[in-house]
C-alpha cells in the first residue's frame, strides 16, 4: 500500500489495534506498516515519529467515552458517568495508563473531556480553582484504579514474550506473596479473597466505592463552604 492510499485516520486506527495487542513496547513503524500491508516509509509520510503516533492514538480513544450532559442531570450523576466512562476506556486500552507516564499526551479528544470535567464541578458549586482540583483528583483516582489491570496485561505480555511459562511464574510469585502476607494478621485473614489470589486484583466494587467516597467528600466540602458563607 503506497503513501497515497493510506490516510492518517487509517494509520491511527491500526496503531490503536497494535497497541491493544502488543502494548507500547510492541509499537514501531515496521510492525504497523506490516499490519497495514504497507511500506514503513509510506507511514512516515503521514505521521513522522512514534511519539506522534502514540499521542494521536491516545487522543482518538478518548472519543470512545460518552460525554454526559451536565445540564440534563445533577452534578454527581454526571461526575459518576464521566469517571466510569473514563475508567472503562482505560481498562479496554491498558497501554494508555502507561503512556501517561512516558509521553506528552494532548489533543481535542482529551481536551473536550477536561473541559467537561471542569463544567461538572463548576456546576456543583466549586470555584474555578477548586473545580481544577476536583477534576484532577478524580482523574488521578481513575488512572490509579486502572493501573492494576494495566499492570496485569503488561506483566503477562512480558512473561509470554520471554518464552517462559507465564502461568507457572505467576503461581510461584503468588505463593511467595501469600507466604509473606501470612506473617501479618489482617492480610492473613484475607488470603482466601480474590484480591489476595490474583495479581493486581482488588475487592469487588472498589472503583465504585472509591469514587462515591470522593464525591461524598466533595459534597461535604461544598456544604461546609455554603454554610460558612451564610454566617
Amino acid at each position: 500500500m503506497g503513501r497515497d492510499t493510506l490516510t492518517a485516520d487509517r494509520i491511527i486506527r491500526a496503531a490503536v489495534e497494535l497497541l491493544d495487542d502488543e502494548g507500547l513496547d510492541g509499537l514501531n513503524m515496521r510492525s504497523l506498516a506490516k499490519r497495514l500491508g504497507s511500506a514503513a516509509t509510506a507511514v512516515y509520510w503521514h505521521i513522522k515519529t512514534k511519539d506522534d503516533l502514540v499521542r494521536l492514538a491516545s487522543d482518538a480513544i478518548w472519543h470512545e467515552v460518552e460525554l454526559p450532559d451536565p445540564d440534563a442531570t445533577d452534578w454527581r450523576t454526571a461526575a459518576t458517568a464521566h469517571a466510569s466512562g473514563m475508567h472503562a476506556m482505560l481498562t479496554r486500552h491498558p497501554w494508555l495508563v502507561q503512556a501517561f507516564g512516558s509521553h506528552f499526551l494532548y489533543g481535542p479528544g482529551q481536551a473536550r473531556h477536561s473541559d467537561l470535567s471542569l463544567s461538572i464541578y463548576e456546576k456543583a458549586g466549586f470555584t474555578a480553582a477548586d473545580a481544577d482540583r476536583a477534576a484532577a483528583t478524580v482523574l488521578t483516582f481513575v488512572l490509579g484504579s486502572a493501573l492494576g489491570p494495566a499492570a496485569q496485561v503488561s506483566l503477562n505480555r512480558r512473561l509470554n514474550k520471554d518464552g517462559a511459562d507465564a502461568e507457572q511464574l505467576m503461581a510461584d510469585a503468588m505463593t511467595h506473596a501469600q507466604e509473606t502476607a501470612g506473617q501479618f494478621p489482617r492480610l492473613r485473614e484475607r488470603l482466601g479473597t480474590t484480591a489476595a489470589t490474583e495479581y493486581a486484583a482488588a475487592p469487588d466494587n472498589t472503583f465504585t466505592f472509591g469514587l462515591q467516597s470522593i464525591l461524598d467528600g466533595f459534597e461535604a466540602h461544598l456544604t461546609a463552604d455554603r454554610a460558612s458563607r451564610r454566617e
